[in-house]
């Protein structure tokens, strides 16, 4: 098996094992955070990485180029991103619920990396993928998405909350994620996206298929922004941007692909 397969399934297991003890310390009383999850989450984040340095050494640019590769990055990026809101954090166990389904995501994006639909063979990419601003794009895109992850899980937490406090500390978790995520995510899908789109296909915009997935993505988590900061709602109408948003994160990565055929076909 080559060294970035068991990598990725070495970061897979950990994601899994840390798992655990999120759920006792979800399932006890007390409203304490477990000390150890998130540490395992920074290790699978990090063999995750190095499953992706390894293929990149291998082909000899940044393997970010394919769908196999995008996964465990995306994967890699959200473990990452949990384990910094987890320390960052003076409330830790207010996010016990985000960061647990967060790991459920990352999971379930390494299970899907695994599957017989998804290619594994390392390649080198085509020359319109060989291209430092599809890297920008393409990583940051997804270290905003990462961030959007964990807001669409707090935005169901509030959803099925039913305490008010709890629900004030789960709408600030849903709001400081989405306002980090969202310059990210502008900067690597749009800007850094139609930087590359220029270079590649000499046009700035072209309204392939995931382009215009992604920018009704980010339109979605602009009114997020609009309404909380210039109309001043929060709760239910910003959990609803947050999943809604999210959902069509996911079908711009994954849906757009199978469904919808256009430039970005040949990144599968």
């Amino acid at each position: 098996m080559m060294a970035d397969i068991v990598l990725a399934w070495l970061g897979f297991a950990l994601i899994g094992l840390s798992a655990i003890p999120q759920i006792v310390f979800l399932i006890r009383k007390g409203g304490k955070s477990d000390p150890i999850s998130h540490f395992m989450l920074l290790g699978a984040s990090l063999l995750l990485f190095a499953a992706i340095i390894v293929r990149s050494i291998q082909i000899g640019f940044p393997a970010v180029t394919n769908t196999y590769e995008a996964l465990v990055f995306f994967s890699a990026a959200l473990c990452l991103v949990a384990f910094i809101l987890r320390t960052a954090s003076k409330n830790p166990s207010a996010l016990r619920f985000s960061i647990f389904g967060g790991t459920i995501i990352a999971f379930a994006l390494i299970m899907i990396s695994s599957s017989p639909l998804v290619p594994k063979a390392i390649q080198p990419p085509i020359p319109a993928l060989k291209s430092l601003w599809l890297v920008l794009h393409v990583t940051l895109a997804f270290v905003g998405e990462s961030f959007f992850a964990v807001g669409f899980v707090a935005a169901i937490n509030y959803m099925l909350s039913k305490d008010e406090e709890k629900r004030k500390e789960i709408d600030r978790i849903m709001y400081t994620t989405i306002i980090i995520g969202y310059p990210i995510f502008t900067a690597g899908a749009l800007i850094f996206g139609a930087i590359w789109a220029e270079a590649a296909w000499g046009s700035y915009w072209s309204w392939d298929p995931k382009e215009t997935w992604a920018l009704v993505t980010w339109l979605v988590y602009t009114a997020f922004l609009h309404s909380r900061l210039v109309m001043k709602l929060k709760g239910r109408i910003s959990a609803i941007f947050s999943i809604v948003g999210f959902i069509f994160t996911i079908f711009t990565f994954a849906g757009v692909n199978y469904l919808l055929a256009g430039l970005h076909s040949y990144g599968r």
